[in-house]
């Protein structure tokens, strides 16, 4: 990949992370990813998927949890097992 084309891309692409969330002082960032999974589907079901601030949600608990929780946690929400209600 040439140097234009690294340039090209870097200004198409704005990478950022998670903002610091005070409710989640420590490193471990655990209960943040769970927090921000369930507040996304809470939103969702509330507001619908079209609603702009439940994207936020969405985009931090993908940044945050590893994929293989979000895909066990999707299984247990099709299969009615999820551990959280999800209710508004």
């Amino acid at each position: 990949m040439s140097d234009s084309e690294s340039s090209e891309l870097a200004s198409k692409f704005v990478l950022k992370t998670v903002p610091f969330d005070a409710r989640f002082p420590n490193q471990n960032q655990t209960r943040n990813c769970f927090q921000n999974y369930t507040d996304y589907f809470k939103c969702i079901a509330a507001k619908g998927d079209d609603f702009p601030p439940c994207k936020q949600f969405f985009r931090a608990y993908h940044s945050l949890c590893p994929n293989e929780w979000i895909s066990k946690w999707d299984e247990q929400r099709e299969n009615g097992t999820f551990p959280a209600s999800l209710e508004p």
